[in-house]
């Protein structure tokens, strides 16, 4: 379900109450994707998110993803207590929109040099644009059907053989592929692809990634040696069509 954030100049997917699936641009505007150098701790990354948008003279409601990273991936129930602080401070900024999230997530736990506490690592927003090409980001999504934190649920649950990772990674592109579809926009219109599992993937890398990417193949997969956010679930994947990239 694509809903309107007139405030934040864009249009998000509906997601659960931590995060949405994903947001577009509207029309005179475009998403600008924005990194740090190195991760900084989610309180100071708040701030730090905050004074940038002031200084590109955008509402808080603007920010439309986020990118964490943890030092270990949570249990199921730590997962929820995480995001109630997490929620909390979107919502003292006014972010959301009639009780629900429109802001899109990924968080990750990198398996080597992974920060001390949780911390952000880059985040998105939307700025005034000329430009005619529609910009995007889809949240990082793992091996659970949409809208489900069930353990249970997890896509060949305890399983990493060549072939349960195969249909993991083909379950996520499918979540993929509909969350672009939800947004309006298709597999030729995105500009960076990313995988986060510690797993090996070349064995189906071309057959279950580059090709079903078609035209977006072009730019490559960028491959996070990372496990997803929560344990049991292996694989997880975000994309975007974005146009100005920077660091800070």
């Amino acid at each position: 379900m694509l809903l309107p954030n007139p405030k934040g100049n864009y249009s998000f997917l509906k997601g659960i109450a931590p995060y949405s699936a994903g947001a577009v641009a509207e029309k005179g505007y475009e998403i600008v994707h924005a990194r740090f150098v190195q991760p900084v701790p989610l309180a100071k990354g708040f701030e730090r998110v905050k004074a940038h948008l002031q200084a590109v003279r955008r509402p808080a409601q603007a920010l439309c993803g986020m990118e964490l990273r943890s030092p270990r991936p949570f249990t199921f129930p730590g997962f929820t207590e995480f995001n109630t602080g997490y929620v909390e401070v979107l919502k003292s900024w006014n972010v959301f929109l009639d009780d629900l999230n429109p802001v899109a997530r990924t968080n990750i736990a990198p398996e080597i040099g992974a920060p001390s506490v949780p911390s952000l690592y880059g985040f998105t927003y939307t700025a005034p644009s000329v430009r005619k090409e529609k910009t995007f980001i889809v949240a990082g999504a793992g091996e659970l059907p949409e809208g489900s934190l069930n353990p249970d649920d997890v896509i060949r649950k305890g399983e990493t053989s060549n072939e349960a990772l195969r249909e993991k990674t083909r379950f996520v592109m499918g979540l993929m592929a509909g969350r672009l579809q939800g947004l309006g926009v298709d597999w030729a219109q995105v500009t960076t692809t990313e995988v986060y599992t510690i797993h090996s993937i070349c064995s189906f890398l071309a057959s279950e990634i580059v090709r079903p990417l078609g035209k977006a193949g072009i730019h490559g997969v960028t491959w996070h040696y990372s496990r997803p956010p929560i344990v049991t679930i292996e694989y997880e994947m975000d994309l975007r069509g974005c146009y100005r990239e920077i660091f800070l």
